[in-house]
């Protein structure tokens, strides 16, 4: 409460004499809170992000890096940084997320492949961290930390643990195997935005350098949708063909490009199932909870076309899945 009396002593000077209604919109998955302001002519977007609980420097910082580029992004309009409030400009309500169902769906994900593709020649910035071994080490133990230890309370056996160091290293190898660009880490269909005729790109903050596959699997691999796998595999012919032009590969054969995309997918798979039970269990959001199973679901799937990952689905799907249906049950309950 406090916190949105401060909001309002932000907003106050800039709208003066304007008369403005605030309506809290539905969060993301960090600590941000966003509003939409609509006064009688026009409509603003206004960040709440605690300083104390997020370094809000990537956010501006990366702003100007995107936007300088030729990117679409939210414009920074004012800002209390001290406080980590922020007034935005309102790209609208129409997310990719909105337009899965249209006829010209195939022809967005083009579009999108090939944005990301010149997402990707971004020059190395400062705010950009490199997703190095250590890092994706990190991001693979958010899985047995958040879900095996935590959420289903699953113990390993010695041989477990060794299939579970083994597939992670196979995982963190591939991603280390491949040219290293600049990557928004969460390219999927809620962080774009249809604005006009133009493809807007939101909560760009945590971009990195790493693994060329890696928005790419964000966009085709999504956690919230999935895609028929004819679709998905054009999809891929394309983005192949598209990052063969725009100089991101060279000399690969298109096997080891849905090597790299495959098993990318399995470690960014892994991540959001333990970052979905993160959420609910440090965060108390709960909405994340019916993404686990479909996204678990697929590391098995894709682990079984990989002999060296036989060992890591049949952990999944035998163990893991059925202790999360359990936990799932009582949580309905």
């Amino acid at each position: 409460m406090n916190r949105y009396k401060s909001l309002q002593q932000f907003l106050n000077p800039h709208f003066k004499e304007d008369e403005y209604q605030l309506a809290a919109i539905t969060g993301d998955a960090s600590f941000r809170r966003y509003f939409r302001i609509n006064t009688a002519e026009q409509s603003f977007i206004v960040m709440d992000s605690d300083p104390d609980k997020l370094d809000n420097t990537p956010y501006i910082e990366l702003n100007k890096v995107f936007s300088k580029h030729g990117f679409k992004l939210p414009k920074i309009l004012q800002a209390d940084e001290k406080q980590g409030f922020f007034l935005l400009s309102d790209l609208g309500n129409t997310h990719l997320a909105d337009l899965l169902g249209d006829e010209d769906r195939t022809l967005h994900y083009k579009h999108l492949i090939k944005l990301s593709a010149q997402w990707a020649q971004t020059p190395p910035a400062q705010y950009m961290k490199v997703f190095d071994d250590d890092f994706l080490q990190f991001e693979l133990s958010i899985f047995s930390e958040w879900l095996v230890d935590a959420f289903i309370d699953c113990s390993l056996s010695d041989e477990q643990t060794q299939m579970w160091q083994d597939a992670c290293q196979l995982l963190v190898n591939n991603a280390l195997a491949q040219p290293i660009v600049t990557v928004h880490r969460d390219f999927h269909s809620r962080n774009i935005m249809r604005t006009g005729q133009q493809w807007a790109i939101i909560d760009y903050q945590d971009a990195v350098q790493g693994p060329v596959c890696y928005d790419l699997v964000s966009l085709l691999r999504d956690c919230y949708f999935q895609l028929p796998e004819h679709e998905l595999d054009y999809l891929l012919h394309f983005a192949y063909d598209e990052f063969t032009k725009q100089q991101l590969i060279h000399g690969i054969t298109f096997e080891v490009f849905k090597r790299w995309f495959d098993l990318t997918g399995i470690q960014r798979h892994l991540k959001a199932a333990g970052i979905f039970c993160r959420l609910k269990l440090r965060d108390g959001k709960s909405g994340y909870l019916n993404n686990v199973l479909p996204t678990l679901q697929y590391i098995s799937n894709v682990s079984k076309d990989y002999p060296e990952l036989s060992a890591l689905s049949e952990w999944i799907e035998h163990t893991i899945i059925v202790q999360t249906k359990k936990r799932l049950d009582k949580e309905i309950k």
